[in-house]
């Protein structure tokens, strides 16, 4: 209800409308509080959260202190020992400046502040709940500060129900002390999550050694350093050679003077940067951190300050993308080939590997090597599988979906299947899915009658294929066509819980990122369900056991990951079916690509299956599988109809 008299609010719902502004989450406490830390020149920063950090976050540094006549000043709102004046919003050289950290914290939960200046005898005993004040007293503590932040939202509960999962909450917490320890590799950090370590770092100033500990081996083996000057800022940091893509832009990490940000404008020119490396919806890896001088770059543009603008932003795109490219240009790159498929994850590292880890890779490549002179019974039954597969085919009786696809090469782009044919402006359109419906509904081409009425003229650019039908002539994408008949499949063997599973032997040794652990443990049933099986192998790795029986000639690890990589962004109130038909999208990789020669039993056999389906006019992924192009049509392109 508006009101006509305007009066002042009081002091508390002030602090809790500030609050609401800077403080949305656990995530957004941890980042202020750790932020301070390292102004306050902190060289060790741990953080311990129970609950995701809803019930209880613990941040503790070795920095200069608070004194103690300045701790009731420091939880006010706008005061701050950062700047002094506007100018200096132009020349920071710290990461937090707004003074609303510590007074919209307390406003929204209880908090407890140990701290103790190097010059001092004693430290402080500091208590806050609810923006005010219980109680300062003295107490004995070591150099250096330490937040408990307990009950977020207790006072506020309609904010606290919108907080995800503690699972969630904490990964965020994470993800973002990841980052803060990338642009501050010579502090070290520590995160505690309900007890249990999930990761350290040394604090040596070696980016390298950092990236290894967040992001494990493999990832730390695969890097390119980058460096350049130009007018006015520096460009340093890694980036990760192609073949170590992911399917987000999650790996994508850029920090401005020290500042994690996120920028549209970088993130194009560092893909740009791989362009020729990379195919479509791969996206590299890079920590590139970015040095500018004063007066460059505005980074009071975003409340959360995850946002900058840059002063001459054609330079900065323009050098990015052409440091990127030179150094991925100027690498080494030429692929060892191993001695089996599942060798190329075990052979690739080559850090330095501590006791435990030689003796673990040591073990796997016996195993290996035990494998290439001796087959187990279960590869001796799978040869025979296969063999007698192959002969199937050779007597034309191919049998799509459980058996492996056909050679696999790259599928190559086409225009667009639904834009007329000919350059004509006032050419009638192509028919597709709408004419083909009707066709449907009319049990003409799809019925089972039909079958024998078709005549397949054949297949062009070794892409489509091309189907003569009652006055009409129907293009069919083989792709499109086999990833919908291999997705129905999968589909309607999940609704049967017929689903198998194909052994990988020895397992494949995966590194996943904080996000990607979290995503595969969240939709593990899922994965499971599908055919997917890994185990947690220590540390930030799992090994990838069996795989669904339809992937069988393709790259294990990669779509493994890109399937972990399609659930990243779901939301946590999706269905499991949701779920199901997400991870299950991605096993249509299998399918022929296009660009390859099909016998024509193979092009019957397929085409048979496609029209069986109930649905048959788009593949998982929205594109049409077929369109139809009439004898008028094709007549009034030849002007044989005025």
């Amino acid at each position: 209800m508006v009101r006509n008299e305007i009066a002042l609010l009081n002091q508390e719902t002030i602090d809790k409308i500030a609050a609401g502004e800077v403080v949305e989450r656990p995530s957004s406490v941890v980042k202020e509080l750790v932020e301070n830390a390292i102004d306050a020149g902190a060289t060790a920063i741990t953080v311990e959260i129970k609950d995701g950090g809803i019930t209880m976050l613990r941040i503790t540094d070795n920095g200069y202190g608070i004194p103690k006549e300045e701790i009731p000043i420091a939880f006010l709102r706008h005061t701050t020992n950062k700047i002094r004046s506007a100018k200096e919003l132009l020349s920071l050289h710290t990461l937090g400046f707004r003074g609303e950290a510590l007074s919209s914290i307390a406003a929204v939960s209880k908090v407890e502040l140990i701290t103790k200046t190097k010059d001092s005898l004693t430290g402080s005993h500091y208590v806050i709940e609810g923006a005010k004040e219980i109680s300062l007293e003295e107490m004995g503590a070591p150099d250096g500060t330490t937040f408990f932040v307990r009950q977020l939202f207790y006072n506020t509960p309609a904010r606290r129900k919108f907080l995800k999962s503690p699972m969630t909450e904490g990964n965020y917490i994470q993800e973002l002390l990841e980052r803060l320890a990338l642009s501050n590799p010579a502090i070290s950090f520590r995160f505690i999550s309900n007890g249990k370590d999930k990761f350290a770092t040394a604090g040596n100033g070696n980016l390298k050694d950092t990236i290894y500990e967040i992001y494990g081996r493999e990832m730390a083996s695969s890097l390119l350093d980058v460096e350049a000057v130009e007018d006015g800022f520096r460009i340093t940091g890694f980036i990760g050679e192609p073949a170590m893509n992911r399917g987000n832009r999650n790996f994508e990490s850029f920090f401005v003077n020290g500042r994690y940000i996120k920028s549209g404008m970088l993130s194009k020119a560092l893909e740009e940067g791989y362009a020729g490396f990379l195919m479509q919806h791969q996206y590299p890896f890079a920590v590139l951190l970015f040095e500018f001088e004063d007066e460059q770059v505005d980074v009071n543009v975003h409340p959360s300050k995850l946002e900058v603008r840059f002063e001459r932003s054609n330079v900065i795109f323009n050098a990015l993308l052409r440091v990127v490219h030179d150094r991925l240009i100027h690498r080494e790159d030429i692929a060892e080939v191993p001695v089996t498929e599942e060798a190329v994850v075990l052979e690739r590292p080559t850090m330095p590997a501590e006791p435990f880890e030689r003796k673990r890779m040591e073990a796997i490549k016996a195993s290996i090597v035990e494998s290439i002179h001796k087959d187990t019974p279960y590869e001796a039954q799978y040869k025979d599988f296969y063999a007698a597969k192959r002969a199937a085919v050779a007597e034309a009786t191919p049998e799509y979906g459980g058996a492996p696809s056909p050679v696999q090469v790259s599928e190559t782009p086409s225009a667009s299947l639904d834009a007329p044919v000919g350059a004509s402006q006032d050419a009638p359109p192509i028919t597709t899915e709408a004419a083909v419906k009707t066709q449907y509904e009319q049990q003409s081409f799809f019925s089972p009658e039909a079958k024998g009425d078709h005549r397949i003229i054949g297949q062009v650019f070794g892409t489509y294929w091309l189907v003569e039908y009652d006055g009409k002539l129907y293009i069919i994408d083989q792709h499109a066509a086999h990833e919908k008949v291999l997705y129905e499949k999968t589909m309607a063997r999940l609704a049967e819980k017929t689903m198998t599973s194909q052994m990988v032997s020895p397992p494949i040794i995966v590194t996943l990122s904080s996000q990607e652990e979290a995503a595969f443990l969240t939709y593990q049933e899922s994965f499971e369900a599908l055919g997917y099986k890994a185990e947690h192998f220590g540390g930030k790795e799992y090994a990838l056991t069996a795989v669904p029986d339809n992937l069988l000639n393709l790259d294990k690890q990669q779509l493994f990951l890109d399937a972990i990589a399609a659930c990243v962004e779901l939301k946590e109130d999706k269905t499991s079916d949701l779920i199901l038909e997400r991870i299950a999208s991605m096993s249509c990789k299998a399918a022929v690509k296009g660009n390859h020669v099909l016998s024509m039993p193979e092009i019957e056999s397929l085409i048979d299956q496609l029209l069986s389906l109930e649905n048959p006019f788009r593949c998982p992924h929205g594109r049409p599988t077929i369109i139809a192009l009439s004898h008028y049509e094709l007549d009034k392109k030849f002007k044989r109809i005025v």
